[in-house]
């Protein structure tokens, strides 16, 4: 006979990184959590809002560095479920938004674990907002579109349309894509995004070390080269990508950690 499972788990999004974008449910869960298993993007603020008492475990994920594998997770979810009442998975922006909350939730259920989702702010609406970048404007654009640029198994996705999101969306906001940026320049190009077309990268996007980097998709590869822009940053391509300059002294500042 299996051992019963009498706790909870909550999948909790941290947001972006700012701790003033942090839910308040969040807070809460943190406060009294009895396990909480991080993922590597959450910052520091927010991980000082845990119980003191709680145990801590690093999931790590982050490109090239995986310090634990999914099945591994969702395994170490339901040992905890079984042992203490409260066990926090606390993620980095939402947990539905390219955060594989999905993927945990549907194996915990299946396992007979209680779950709860608590969403939080996702990356792609919170980041371009701190840059000064609204993603959409009744001038430049009435149609937005989130999408992963992550390689799998070592190599770049054949399987994303861009063509079809070229074509679809007059603003496109790309999740983890600085490492295939080259291979997605090119396929927004051949699906006859012009090569003016603006492009914005902002790396730790709504902390205090946030960085911006602009230029059109026919400049950004080499500009990022010179600069040496690295991940992890958010991509946001089009027209709305101009209102940087404008809107840039307007845009929210991140409370200091």
């Amino acid at each position: 006979m299996s051992e019963p499972i009498l706790g909870k788990v909550y999948l909790v999004g941290a947001g972006p990184g700012d701790p003033g974008l942090f839910t308040l449910k969040g807070k809460t869960l943190l406060e009294c959590a009895d396990v909480v298993i991080y993922d590597a993007l959450v910052s520091p603020p927010i991980l000082a809002m845990v119980n003191p008492q709680a145990e801590r475990i690093g999931a790590g994920k982050r490109r090239g560095r995986h310090s634990m594998r999914q099945p591994e997770i969702t395994k170490l979810l339901i040992e905890k479920a079984r042992q203490h009442a409260v066990v926090v998975r606390l993620k980095g922006g939402d947990p539905f938004v390219f955060g594989r909350g999905g993927e945990e939730m549907a194996d915990l259920v299946a396992a007979g674990v209680a779950v709860e989702v608590v969403p939080g702010i996702t990356a792609g609406v919170a980041v371009p907002a701190y840059a000064g970048i609204p993603l959409t404007h009744r001038g430049y654009s009435s149609s937005v579109v989130f999408v992963t640029g992550h390689e799998a198994a070592g190599k770049y996705r054949p399987d994303i349309n861009w063509q079809a999101i070229a074509q679809g969306a007059e603003t496109i906001v790309i999740y983890m894509g600085i490492h295939n940026l080259g291979n997605i320049v090119n396929a927004l190009q051949t699906a006859g995004l012009a090569p003016n077309t603006p492009v914005a990268l902002v790396r730790w996007g709504t902390r205090p070390e946030q960085r911006e980097l602009t230029g059109t998709l026919s400049t950004i590869l080499e500009t990022m080269e010179a600069t040496n822009f690295q991940a992890p940053a958010i991509a946001v391509i089009g027209r709305v990508v101009a209102l940087h300059d404008v809107l840039s002294a307007c845009r929210p500042l991140p409370l200091p950690s």
